[in-house]
């Protein structure tokens, strides 16, 4: 298995599918990764296939436990001091130098919570092309060898729709955001995953690609956003820590391009996926929720 890897995607659905051969996950409002033990040590991956090992090193250092050989795919997430799941938190330690990220670390924690296997040492290898429910009992049965204090931890699931729909209904302010269904019989295929992976959230985002910005490569201001229908708008303006977060990955192409709504930006030349909110894309103006 060769880094960085494509990790699997789910779809947007108005409301959870019915039937035997579903089990549900909550979806956690955090960061998407990627957990490689290695024989040398704990390698952590963004969604975008960027190392992040040195934001998030409380969980490299609780990867130590896991045997080598092995591969997880889960969401990092931070809680504040009521117990939310804070994706604000999260946000922050992401795009934190190694410093401040310890420093962060020290104040609050932050939990791996695993929902894949995708790989277990010998002799079971490459777990991507077994069903579900083969790598969700594999997944199991690895945790339960951890320390009881391990911030690693496997994401509540559930085979019935009932139970799901109520945890969708009770839970958000407690920072769940929706809640995956997935086909207890797919393998895990990267990208979108068609109807094995769906999902229903409370907030109706979409991704879109990142055209370019306002303002200076170092300090950009607002996001040129490519949407759906082939629209370029103009989004509202970053947050200080989206902005952070988006200004290393910014690569800047020479002269000048206009949304539809006439707004002058620059263009970048290295793709970059965002996600915003689909509500505002009617009057072709965006929020932008985090980077992928």
């Amino acid at each position: 298995m060769d880094w960085p890897l494509s990790v699997a995607l789910a779809q947007s659905v108005p409301e959870l599918p019915t039937g035997a051969d579903w089990s549900y996950e909550v979806k956690l409002d955090g960061h998407r990764m990627i957990m490689w033990r290695t024989d040398a040590g704990v390698r952590l991956q963004a969604r975008s296939g960027r190392d992040v090992t040195a934001a998030w090193g409380d969980l490299a250092l609780a990867g130590l436990h896991l045997p080598a050989g092995t591969v997880l795919d889960g969401e990092a997430v931070v809680t504040t001091e009521d117990g939310r799941i804070s994706f604000e938190a999260a946000q922050a330690r992401a795009a934190s130098s190694p410093t401040r990220a310890r420093r962060l670390a020290a104040q609050r924690p932050a939990h791996y919570i695993a929902f894949d296997a995708l790989q277990l040492p010998s002799p079971n290898g490459d777990m991507r092309a077994r069903p579900y429910n083969e790598r969700r009992a594999a997944l199991l049965s690895l945790l339960a060898e951890l320390p009881a204090n391990t911030p690693i931890q496997a994401v509540s699931a559930t085979t019935d729709r009932g139970t799901a729909l109520t945890w969708y209904n009770t839970l958000h302010n407690q920072g769940i955001e929706g809640i995956v269904a997935k086909r207890t019989t797919s393998p895990y295929r990267a990208g979108r995953t068609g109807t094995s992976w769906l999902k229903i959230r409370h907030a109706d985002t979409i991704d879109a690609t990142v055209a370019g910005f306002t303002g200076t490569a170092r300090q950009p201001r607002a996001l040129a956003v490519r949407l759906p229908d082939g629209r370029i708008a103009l989004s509202q303006r970053l947050t200080t820590v989206l902005a952070a977060s988006v200004a290393p990955r910014l690569v800047p192409q020479p002269g000048r391009a206009y949304t539809q709504g006439g707004d002058a930006y620059t263009p970048v030349s290295r793709e970059i996926v965002v996600e915003v909110v689909a509500g505002t894309t009617r009057h072709a103006v965006v929020t932008v929720v985090r980077l992928r």
